[in-house]
């Protein structure tokens, strides 16, 4: 028994109505953080054992905070994208809202966090 109509199945829509953008999302943040993971490790493996001091001045400089910021932001969409996959498979009704609405708060606070971080090592690094 087909789950999509005739009408989805020319159109790309599947069952959930989102079609493959969801997919495509998912494969684009994908490959982004292929290619941002390398320079991130690159970039927090340069700073691993600095002093405070030091690590501030690092993160400040644009290069680091950049690709810190980039990796966080691109990750956090995908993980959101992700858990909106799991979390509609395997919730129902409310629960199910309730989950998608703690997974973006969780999603935007981390990047809001890590932003205001990285924003306030740059500030603190011109005053300096």
């Amino acid at each position: 028994m087909r789950y999509i109509t005739p009408r989805k199945a020319a159109t790309g829509l599947g069952s959930t109505r989102s079609g493959t953008a969801d997919h495509w999302a998912m494969t684009v943040s994908a490959w982004a953080l292929l290619i941002l993971t390398p320079f991130f490790m690159i970039t927090v493996g340069g700073a691993i054992g600095l002093p405070r001091e030091e690590l501030i001045a690092h993160f400040g400089r644009p290069w680091p905070g950049i690709v810190t910021a980039l990796f966080v932001i691109v990750g956090m969409v995908h993980f959101m994208k992700g858990t909106r996959i799991m979390i509609d498979d395997y919730f129902q009704h409310s629960a199910r809202k309730a989950a998608i609405i703690v997974s973006v708060i969780f999603g935007w606070a981390v990047i809001a966090a890590a932003v205001f971080a990285l924003a306030k090592m740059a500030l603190f690094t011109i005053a300096i």
